[in-house]
Formats: C-alpha cells, sequence, structure tokens
C-alpha cells in the first residue's frame, strides 16, 4: 500500500494523525483516540513506503540517526507534515493531516479577542498548548484574517511550512527552516530588514529565537508564535526560564512592553462522538497584566484572568464549565483536560 493510498483512506475516516511503524499495525488517531486501522503492511512494505518520501539526502540524515520533518502533498491536493524517526533500530513515520483550506477564527468557534489581538499593528501572540492541541490551525486563522482585512507584508518562518495562504489584500511570503533558511532565529533576524508587518515564528524554540522575536515586537511588528506550554502562567515561567539567569529580568521587561496576549487551547472529544471542539484560556495584555510579568507574579495570573472578563479574558476552568454547562462535552472529558481539578469541582 503506498502513502499516499493511507493517506486518502485516513482522510476519508476523518484523521487527524497517521503512525506508521515497521512490525506493527497501521495506527490512525481519530477525534483523538488512537485505533487500529485494520491494515497490515511487511516490513519490508512499511521502509519502502516510508522511504518512498524522502530524498536522498534525507534517507543519508536518517541512517546517521536525524529525525526528518518535511511537509507532502497528496494525490488529492492536500499537504502533511511529517516526521520520519527510528525506533528501536526500525523505521517510523508520524504523518499529521492538515486542511487544504484554512479555517476562519468563527469556523472554529474561537472568541471573538482573538480578531482583536490579530488586528493589533505590533505587539507579540502567543498560541499555546500541547502537540495536537490546534496550534498551528489557531494562528493560520488569524493570519488568514490579517490577510483577508489588511494590506500588510506576512512573513512566516515554519518548519516544514503546514497552511499555504493565497494571496487576498496582504503579500506573503512562507520561509521554511532547513530549505529557504537556517534557523528560526537566523530567518528572525534577515525578516527585520524585509519590510514585514506581521512575523509568524513557528515557534519559539530557545532563547536565541525568543530574544529575536521580542525584538521584532519592540520594533513594531506584529509577531505570532507558539509554545508547548498548558497555561497563561506557565507560558511567562517558560520563556524567561528558557533564556540565561542574566537576562532574565531583561526578558520580563521586553515582554511586559509587548505582550498582546495569550491564548492556551486544548482539543476536547465532543459529547456526541463525532468530533473535537478547542476549549480556551485567554489572557490579554492589560496594564494589570504587563504589571505581573515586569514584577515576576505570573502565579497571579489566574486571579487576572478570573477578573478580567471585560477585556475577553477567562480560564480554562471558566471555559470548561461552560461547555459542559451547554452540553458540548462530558464532565468526565473537562476533567481529563482541567490543569485545576478541584477548581473545576468549585466551578461545577
Amino acid at each position: 500500500m503506498t502513502i499516499d493510498q493511507i493517506v486518502l483512506e485516513a482522510r476519508r475516516q476523518n484523521c487527524s494523525d497517521v503512525h506508521i511503524t515497521e512490525g506493527m499495525d497501521l495506527i490512525f488517531r481519530i477525534h483523538g483516540v488512537m485505533q487500529r486501522s485494520g491494515i497490515f503492511m511487511s516490513d519490508q512494505e512499511t521502509e519502502d513506503a516510508i522511504f518512498s518520501m524522502l530524498d536522498e539526502n534525507q534517507r543519508d540524515r536518517l541512517r546517521q540517526g536525524h529525525d526528518i520533518d518535511f511537509s507532502l502533498t497528496s494525490s488529492d491536493g492536500n499537504r502533511q507534515r511529517v516526521n520520519v524517526f527510528r525506533q528501536q533500530g526500525k523505521v517510523a513515520a508520524t504523518i499529521r493531516l492538515l486542511n487544504n483550506t484554512i479555517p476562519t477564527l468563527e469556523q472554529l468557534k474561537l472568541p471573538p479577542v482573538l480578531r482583536e489581538m490579530a488586528e493589533k499593528p505590533r505587539g507579540l501572540i502567543l498560541v499555546t498548548g500541547p502537540t495536537g492541541s490546534g496550534k498551528s490551525t489557531t494562528l493560520a486563522a488569524m493570519v488568514d484574517h490579517i490577510n483577508e482585512k489588511e494590506a500588510r507584508h506576512i512573513i512566516t518562518i515554519e518548519d516544514p511550512v503546514e497552511y499555504v495562504y493565497e494571496t487576498k489584500k496582504s503579500l506573503i511570503h512562507q520561509r521554511e527552516v532547513g530549505h529557504d533558511t537556517v534557523s528560526f532565529a537566523s530567518a528572525l533576524r534577515s525578516a527585520l530588514r524585509e519590510d514585514p508587518d506581521v512575523i509568524l515564528v513557528g515557534e519559539m524554540r530557545d532563547y536565541e529565537t525568543i530574544s529575536a522575536a521580542l525584538t521584532a515586537a519592540e520594533t513594531g511588528h506584529l509577531v505570532l508564535s507558539t509554545l508547548h506550554t498548558t497555561g497563561a502562567a506557565q507560558t511567562m515561567d517558560r520563556i524567561v526560564d528558557a533564556c540565561p539567569s542574566e537576562a532574565q529580568n531583561q526578558v520580563r521587561t521586553q515582554l511586559s512592553g509587548v505582550l498582546n496576549g495569550v491564548v492556551t487551547q486544548c482539543l476536547i472529544p465532543l459529547a456526541a462522538g463525532n468530533g473535537r471542539i478547542a476549549a480556551t484560556e485567554i489572557l490579554v495584555g492589560t496594564d494589570a497584566v504587563l504589571n505581573l510579568i515586569r514584577e515576576a507574579k505570573a502565579h497571579q495570573m489566574g486571579t487576572a484572568m478570573q477578573s478580567g472578563a471585560a477585556f475577553g479574558m477567562h480560564t480554562l476552568n471558566s471555559e470548561l464549565c461552560r461547555l459542559v454547562r451547554e452540553g458540548t462535552i462530558t464532565a468526565q472529558a473537562a476533567f481529563q483536560f482541567s490543569n485545576d481539578r478541584k477548581d473545576l469541582e468549585q466551578y461545577l
């Protein structure tokens, strides 16, 4: 069975991810749940299928012990994000299926405050959450909202490029790390000389990237990026902790001057069992919030979000409670995804 046939079958079953491993059944993730696909391939067939996606340079790098990240377009015109790796001496691949069309913020049922954040002329917006929580889709929806509404120059730096944008009102350049540029940090530094209005950084992985992103936001650009954190307070601490101790106070000061907001999200199975919905935690960069960042009081962010409803803020637990009361998700699912179960009990 070819990779193309596997991808088409996965899409037919409304899959989000495909896991291919030598010596194992093909596994599909459907609505967040890992399921056996019923498709079994021999070791040789599996290796041939995975290697068919790689060029000679990528094959050499895999043999040398590197993991390979790239994007793949299937025969139906849709794109996939692929990671190829080795485990126990055998080759394996994970394929994330992407939508060809970029959904709107309204279609994703995301709060209106995200639209307000995207329309700001400058500052830093962070979308956070665990792997597979829909961060890339949310960011793409925000970028495409800008693309529809304003004539701006948008540069995206991604590893790999996931959603491909059509030019509407904005000019969009998409750069892929490893192909078009060496690293996120070097592309960010170059971007400042490329007359951008908006810069999308796929991930703030290290101090060099964080520093360059903060500088870009300080110099009058709108910067959007992601982090793998599960709450707004944790996001602030993660950024600061990723920096050398001598630079942490400066980073706090920079953050408190540029942060527009943090959107933390997780994808939760619907009670009806026919899909998933994004539950969000929203932190908006109000004067009170920025002061907490400046004074290293991230632990007080929860209180700030609870009292900041007028600015569009809410905690994850308040959102989970709303979704349970509406019957959208079950209480059991809410507790599974809550980052403070005792607090959620009080809400419910």
